[in-house]
């Protein structure tokens, strides 16, 4: 029972730093962390405001996790343990989801990139290309 009693806060822990480094804008975009949405991932701006408004709410569930596993360990018999850890990580899930949801309303307020203006690259220059290469006499 102790190691199932300790499962809320290993999940917490986890929650809990992933939550601290969005909050410090210290989550990267490039890894599987954080509020991945499509409004999210339109932007760099889009996913750090995101992510830090989504912080809090996840630096609380990781400590509601904590306070499960806590709670759990003090559980005189296996039934209220068992209980204790289901609502533990329940409320955990929770307050991820709610948290998710603020940071998807934030990023969907962050206005959309501009789009670039004008010819970009190489395919602009008609059949030829760029370069000495690309050029067809």
């Amino acid at each position: 029972m102790i190691v199932l009693a300790l499962l809320p806060a290993l999940v917490g822990v986890l929650v809990a730093w992933g939550g601290f480094l969005g909050w410090r804008e210290k989550l990267p975009r490039s890894r599987g962390a954080g509020v991945r949405t499509p409004a999210t991932l339109r932007s760099d701006e889009a996913f750090r405001v995101a992510n830090r408004v989504a912080g809090l709410p996840t630096m609380v569930a990781g400590g509601v996790g904590v306070l499960a596993a806590a709670a759990a360990l003090a559980m005189p018999g296996t039934l209220a343990t068992v209980t204790t850890v289901l609502f533990g990580v329940l409320a955990v899930l929770a307050l991820v989801a709610g948290g998710g949801v603020l940071g998807h309303r934030a990023a969907s307020a962050v206005p959309p990139p501009p789009e670039p203006a004008g010819c970009g690259g190489c395919a602009c220059a008609g059949g030829g290309g760029c370069g000495v290469l690309g050029a067809r006499s």
